[in-house]
């Protein structure tokens, strides 16, 4: 078997593109998207004609109503060719209003279900800021699933994990892309600070008994892969999944849930105002986190302006 058959033994491969031609070719469970991965998208001439229609036909709506409805369409798209669920984004830009993202979660999934989509299928972005955790919380409550994206660190885990989201996305990559920045030193394997990061969730999950599934994202090489095999999910571009559907190299499960009962990790009591200071003290995931909502939110001003466009 190549590396992505051996990987499927252990752990839910999930796409993270909204290219269908490569979620037709790696035959995922899942998808995920996000504003930057949609503005690549209808970037190539095969979607443009996506985009073009989606505007002609909700014309008389805000830009910000179209881009919902651009969204819903991509989404509809991908669960034609996917068994699963696809994540969908809310915009970056209520990073920081729990209210409007509660309010955006509720609009995506509106339109889903207007669609005829089951909202089983669908998972609702948010970024994890204390107020992205805030909405997501009142989501799940509404039976509405969430993915807590761009989360860095394990205050931002614990704390989607106490608030019952189903799921979260730690940045493997961005993690190994600071440190190598910050030390001036390559990592690999089980060294990556990207894997550790995400280990640690993984086993305090697991040894607390939490629900809340880990799903890995953002990932530089087939290294970090392979050296996450065992985790809940895992999120992977085209490019690498390509590389390792050409891989026979050897996999094993390296998370697991014996190893994790048996970790040594503490309890930690997260309130407020010490899921702030946790996060304040990680000067990596603090920037990183920043970054982040930074780059989603100019990558939705300029869907935006695409879609402006064409009106």
């Amino acid at each position: 078997m190549n590396q992505l058959e051996q990987l499927k033994q252990y752990t839910t491969i999930v796409a993270d593109t909204g290219d269908f031609q490569s979620i037709k070719a790696f035959a995922p469970r899942d998808a995920t998207t996000n504003p930057s991965l949609i503005l690549k998208a209808v970037q190539k001439p095969e979607y443009q004609p996506l985009l073009s229609q989606t505007v002609k036909e909700h014309a008389q709506l805000s830009t910000a109503d179209i881009i919902d409805h651009l969204l819903i369409t991509f989404g509809k798209e991908i669960l034609k060719i996917i068994p699963g669920r696809v994540s969908t984004e809310t915009d970056a830009r209520l990073s920081f209003d729990t209210q409007g993202s509660i309010d955006k979660g509720h609009a995506l999934i509106k339109l889903y279900e207007a669609a005829g989509i089951d909202r089983e299928r669908v998972l609702i972005k948010i970024a994890s800021t204390w107020e992205g955790i805030r909405a997501a919380e009142v989501l799940q409550k509404a039976g509405i699933h969430c993915n807590l994206t761009l989360l860095f660190s394990l205050p931002q885990a614990i704390a989607c994990a106490e608030a019952k989201v189903q799921l979260i996305s730690p940045f493997v990559g961005r993690i190994y892309d600071w440190y190598k920045k910050s030390s001036g030193q390559d990592y690999t394997g089980a060294d990556d600070p990207g894997v550790q990061s995400v280990k640690q969730i993984y086993n305090y999950f697991r040894k607390f008994g939490y629900a809340t599934e880990v799903m890995g994202a953002s990932f530089r090489n087939t290294s970090q892969i392979v050296e996450l095999a065992g985790c809940d999910l895992l999120t992977i571009s085209p490019d690498l999944l390509q590389k390792l559907a050409e891989s026979e190299a050897p996999v094993s499960r390296k998370l697991n849930l014996e190893e994790a009962q048996q970790s040594d990790l503490k309890k930690i009591d997260l309130d407020e105002t010490t899921f702030r200071t946790m996060l304040n003290d990680d000067a990596m995931a603090t920037e990183k986190l920043s970054e982040g909502i930074r780059q989603f939110s100019a990558d939705a001003v300029k869907l935006e302006k695409l879609v402006d466009a064409l009106r």
